[in-house]
């Protein structure tokens, strides 16, 4: 199943393909998406339209943002003629990801000529790097909000309103949007994302997160317990737990009669229900611990697929993009996954390719990681410098663009071959798949996960989309597995 080229997400979180339409293999291009709960059509006299772009923490936030202006008497809509407000929630990782909501955004103002009460803002990462320009400058949009922020919409609405610009991009230490519960804008009532922490300490030297979305903190493990038992009173079947590095989740009662780590929390939200399926994303290489690998062996629910983003293969290189981890102790990571959760966990990974100084032979470390390991996805990208990173400040951006392109080719032509052998060992076996979509090419056919987060396509007979099915994979491509329902 082919899919857009996206962007990848900021730091390790991977970009966000819809559920149950993982591609094996990304080379990234941005793209946004607009999502809209029925529930918010309510016949209110605001309407927001909102686009996502990036990665899965956006299009939890824009959840967030939807809930808060929802109570401020705004429905969401999914046309673009028909808003009072627009917003773009952005993603700064990329050069790329950043022009093309550029290019939107003078699309959007082009409409906003024929609608001069068209009010229009950016969220997120590149409303934090960007402000002055976005306001000042080019004078692109009415409001400027940081991710934590939002609960300031209404009042920077109404000063909008008044004739103003807006702008709050403070960061904070201590939100984590735990009281508020998201309007889901993931249409299908079977899936939903669940933040548990926001911002990052680790400071690769590579990534803007730091910068835009601020120092780390977990939020209540309680909250987000009674959070996943809503969802499942709701009918839901799945949570993604997110974060930037949900491995360093940590949280603390205040009276310090409870501490509460992420194999802690994990284990807490797989007990609610057997049916409810639990994710995770994403790892960090130098923090993920064998108590969370045992507490994914212990419990059938939670998905048997890691993301672990490696990087780069050479230890050189990840020293100079301030990973913390060198490549014995990734591949003793990845040893400790097979023998914990056995062959069949599935692994994912980011890699860059033509990072600062990056020899022919290091490349070659890429490559000869992606062969031990043998990934099942990828998103891979060449490097390109950000602004205010400390590899912008301390290195150069010395390997020519011809030469970083020919490198990620070479990477994704390698791990397509590994996507392909990967799934070949789906066939002939029984797979265990929530049906979530219809598949894009039929209605006669519905897609779904299996644990592994491999997309399963089969034909739909009697069961809908919200059933578990055992699935009799027959065949595979590159990026699917096709099956009949048993």
């Amino acid at each position: 199943m082919s899919q857009p080229l996206i962007t990848l997400d900021f730091l390790d979180t991977p970009a966000l393909p819809t559920p149950a339409t993982d591609a094996a293999t990304h080379a990234h291009e941005p793209s946004g998406e607009v999502r809209v709960n029925p529930a918010t059509r309510t016949g209110k006299s605001r309407k927001l339209y909102i686009e996502s772009y990036g990665c899965q923490m956006n299009f939890s936030d824009s959840e967030i943002v939807s809930s808060i202006l929802f109570n401020e008497g705004f429905d969401t809509t999914d046309s673009l003629e028909g808003a009072d407000l627009v917003l773009l929630n952005t993603c700064s990782i990329r050069e790329k990801a950043e022009q093309t909501v550029r290019m939107r955004l003078s699309q959007i103002n082009g409409h906003k000529k024929r609608n001069p009460g068209l009010l229009v803002g950016v969220l997120g990462c590149m409303a934090e790097r960007l402000k002055s320009k976005f306001l000042e400058e080019e004078k692109l949009v009415d409001l400027v909000v940081g991710p934590d922020a939002y609960r300031d919409l209404p009042q920077l609405i109404q000063q909008v309103d008044g004739g103003q610009k807006a702008v709050n991009v403070l960061l904070s230490r201590e939100e984590t949007y735990a009281d508020i519960t998201p309007v889901r804008l993931n249409s299908n009532g079977i899936t939903a994302f669940i933040s548990i922490m926001r911002g990052c300490d680790n400071m690769c030297s590579f990534c803007v997160v730091p910068f835009t979305r601020g120092r780390e903190r977990s939020r209540d493990a309680h909250s987000i317990v009674q959070e996943a038992r809503d969802l499942v009173a709701q009918g839901y079947k799945e949570v993604t737990l997110l974060g930037q590095n949900v491995d360093s989740y940590k949280w603390a009662a205040d009276d310090g009669s409870e501490q509460v780590n992420f194999a802690q929390l994990l284990e807490r939200v797989a007990l609610i229900s057997p049916e409810l399926r639990v994710r995770f994303s994403t790892s960090h290489p130098k923090d993920i611990t064998d108590e969370v690998l045992h507490t994914m062996a212990r419990y059938d629910n939670i998905c048997k697929y890691i993301h672990l983003p490696a990087q780069s293969g050479n230890s050189r290189v990840l020293a100079l993009m301030n990973r913390t981890y060198d490549r014995p102790w990734y591949e003793e990571r990845v040893q400790a996954i097979r023998r914990i959760l056995g062959e069949d966990c599935a692994i994912s990974t980011d890699m860059i390719s033509g990072f600062c100084s990056e020899t022919e032979e290091e490349h070659q470390d890429t490559l000869s990681l992606m062969e031990y390991v043998h990934y099942d996805m990828a998103y891979m990208f060449f490097y390109s410098e950000r602004p205010g990173t400390l590899a912008a400040r301390k290195l150069e951006d010395d390997v020519p663009l011809e030469v970083k392109k020919r490198r990620l080719a070479e990477v994704i032509a390698l791990q397509q071959q590994h996507s392909r052998l990967r799934n070949l060992r789906g066939v002939g076996q029984v797979h265990r798949v929530l049906a979530e979509n219809f598949s894009k090419r039929s209605d006669e056919h519905l897609s779904g996960r299996n644990s592994q987060n491999q997309v399963v396509i089969f034909p739909k007979k009697h069961y809908k989309k919200g059933d578990y099915v055992d699935v009799l994979v027959h065949e595979s491509t590159t990026n699917t597995l096709l099956g009949e329902a048993i």
